[in-house]
């Protein structure tokens, strides 16, 4: 995959004419190489349903008078700029008005995405229907006549439907439609299928020609829907719906599962198809550093205007990220994450996210934001993970235990691994601690919320009795644990003949039970403590987590000054003996509602960071600058056994503006692999 990437778009309707009047082979080179671009995803059919070249699948948009993917494809590959084709595999609206019976329908017999009559909007289409026939041909057609360098079909995946055909086909299997299981297994199936008859389409004739099946979001614990892909691109608009939680959680996720991965943002102010919104040109500077410091390539989402001209002002921004990015390209390429903590995603057990409306799940973002904030290496993972990889596995907040999982934790803590469980996670269903945490269970907490009192400095917070506004739970301790603090009760909770003040009731200050115990296997905290954290923004539960952390971790990989709000991310580079520290800071500020705004860029000075490292390393430089920085170095005394050369290596980063990247660079040695 190439890594500065643009994903045209061209969602044009039929009443607009003179379709690619403008369009020059000359322009739109020149907006390629102002954009410093490398690939360009074009289009053969867009959401209306028309295609843009001749067809005898389709039909040509009817304001179209040659063929605009057949120029594309030439203009871009005569200055060696790939051409993915995009194909609106979902969406149809010309063939939706034609075939109504195709479209998928909710279980109230509706069609979805579009409110009603009055509004404009596109519908989607059911897999299960002779659709498929005509979105296969389509494909092959593509594959046959054009040099594509890819298909990237949109607008696709597991879908509900309860359309007549759906309806006659399980009927038609001696089930019955009502039985939601059964209607599950179906649209499983459906999708499968659709798949398999697509990626069938293309390779039959182009063996090995990539194939991305967009969903919009990756689904955690979906391995065999993320292998439908020959590469994955991340869909992640900061600014339409995702915000910046999302790109950390969905990429660290990716890269556990072995496939090649990308990200995409947008061009755009808000949402895709935007006419004339654009981001600030740091907001895409910093995106795309993003994308390099987690492991992934970079796509950014464009429009074209119906009149077939490239806009300048466009590729003028996306120009300014891709210049560095392409500097940038030798220090990444090849580079595989280190990580220590591992976070058990909720979405991937069921327990949460995996939808539109929440494509992450709340706890699984507070984690990931107490994680980056504490400066963690960590990947996100489901149960098909290797566990033995990390050091300590975070069970967030609803993570409770079935068989399966349990045996592969089994082994994990008792080949030495760690486990920091919320909530009710860490216990079975009959609500008991398999693992030596340090807790017995007792019941659900009648209070919410309730108040905490540590037996620790939490930060630079002074103690007292903090206030835990979600659930939480009674806990006694266990034989042998240890309580980092106690529960304390309200005196009642807040009714209407029994409330106090504006919010809560105080605390009754006496001990009400351990809310957090340390045992064996790690730590417990009797509350859910990320979705705390994601939709409270609670000091005390970052610091109950980072407390827990670095008890678990006293020799932890990396060591930094660098402010809450940056990110750092370590990538080892084994073919060129080298490992990369990349530091990222930007504080996005919401504006105009939930648009999270980047504008600003504020430079860092002087961040020290330390890194414990397998041996010995001979020269520490910026990248790509080329400029060497003085460093430290001495033995790792929490790593010498036998002949180990651990050192931890000590270096100061002289200016931090959007996204550094400071090079390791190790003493040959032959036969050592990073």
């Amino acid at each position: 995959m190439r890594y500065r990437q643009v994903h045209l778009d061209f969602h044009t309707s039929e009443a607009i004419p003179d379709i690619g009047s403008q369009f020059s082979k000359k322009q739109f080179q020149d907006m390629l190489k102002l954009g410093h671009v490398d690939s360009i995803t074009v289009f053969s059919k867009c959401h209306h349903g028309w295609a843009y070249h001749p067809s005898e699948t389709n039909e040509m948009h009817p304001g179209l008078s040659f063929d605009l993917l057949g120029a594309q494809i030439e203009a871009a590959h005569e200055i060696g700029v790939n051409t993915p084709v995009y194909i609106s595999a979902g969406l149809d609206e010309k063939l939706a008005r034609r075939h109504s019976e195709w479209l998928i329908r909710n279980s109230d017999d509706r069609t979805n995405w579009v409110a009603g009559f009055m509004h404009p909007g596109y519908h989607q289409f059911c897999m299960n229907t002779p659709y498929l026939d005509i979105l296969v041909a389509q494909i092959e057609e593509v594959v046959q006549r054009y040099d594509a360098d890819g298909i990237f079909l949109d607008i696709v995946g597991w879908r509900e439907c309860y359309c007549q055909q759906c309806v006659a086909s399980i009927r038609s299997q001696g089930q019955d439609p009502r039985d939601l299981e059964a209607m599950r297994n179906l649209w499983e199936n459906t999708w499968a299928e659709y798949a398999r008859r697509t990626n069938e389409a293309v390779h039959k004739h182009k063996p090995g020609l990539p194939v991305f099946h967009n969903q919009g979001h990756l689904r955690h614990g979906r391995r065999d829907w993320a292998n439908f892909n020959t590469h994955l691109e991340l869909e992640s608009l900061p600014t339409g719906g995702w915000g910046y939680d999302h790109f950390p959680l969905s990429a660290r996720y990716a890269e556990t599962i072995g496939i090649p991965y990308l990200g995409m943002t947008g061009k755009f102010h808000t949402m895709w198809g935007e006419f004339g919104g654009f981001k600030h040109p740091n907001a895409l500077r910093y995106e795309a550093a993003l994308s390099l410091a987690n492991g992934a390539r970079l796509s950014i989402g464009d429009q074209l205007h119906p009149d077939g001209r490239m806009d300048e002002a466009t590729y003028a921004l996306i120009g300014e990220a891709y210049r560095e990015v392409e500097a940038k390209e030798p220090w990444v390429e090849g580079s595989i994450g280190v990580a220590e903590v591992a976070l058990l995603s909720l979405e991937a057990l069921g327990r949460e996210g995996g939808t539109d409306e929440d494509r992450t799940g709340t706890s699984n973002v507070g984690a990931a934001r107490i994680l980056l904030e504490g400066k963690f290496l960590f990947d996100v993972i489901d149960t098909e993970a290797d566990f033995s990889a990390y050091r300590v596995i975070i069970l967030p907040d609803l993570a409770t235990l079935h068989e399966s999982l349990n045996m592969k934790l089994e082994a994990y803590v008792h080949a030495g691994g760690k486990l920091l469980a919320t909530g009710l996670s860490g216990m079975d269903a009959d609500h008991v601690f398999p693992f030596e945490l340090g807790a017995k269970w007792k019941g659900a907490s009648p209070f919410q919320p309730d108040y905490f009192q540590p037996r620790f400095k939490p930060g630079r917070l002074n103690p007292s009795a903090f206030i835990m506004y979600s659930e939480g739970q009674i806990i006694e301790l266990a034989e042998g644990g240890i309580e980092h603090g106690h529960r304390e009760a309200p005196y009642f909770n807040r009714d209407v003949f029994t409330f106090c003040s504006h919010q809560h009731t105080p605390n009754r200050k006496e001990s009400a039970g351990p809310g957090m115990t340390e045992g064996k296997h790690g730590i417990y905290v009797a509350w859910n403590l990320f979705k705390d954290y994601a939709t409270k923004g609670s000091l005390i539960a970052k610091e109950m987590v980072l407390f827990a952390l670095n008890r678990l971790l006293p020799d932890k990989l990396l060591q930094t000054n660098l402010p809450a709000q940056g990110i750092v991310t370590l990538r080892k580079q084994p073919n060129s003996n080298r490992w990369v520290n990349h530091l990222l800071y930007v504080s996005p500020v919401r504006r105009g509602g939930n648009i999270e705004i980047i504008e600003d860029i504020v430079p860092l000075h002087g961040i020290e960071v330390s890194v414990r490292v397998p041996r010995k390393v001979k020269r520490v430089y910026m990248a790509p600058q080329m400029t060497e920085i003085p460093f430290e170095q001495k033995a790792d005394p929490a790593h010498q056994t036998g002949t180990s050369t651990a050192q931890i290596v000590s270096y100061r980063i002289p200016k931090l503006e959007n996204h550094e990247m400071a090079v390791l660079e190790f003493i040959s040695q032959d036969g050592y692999k990073n």
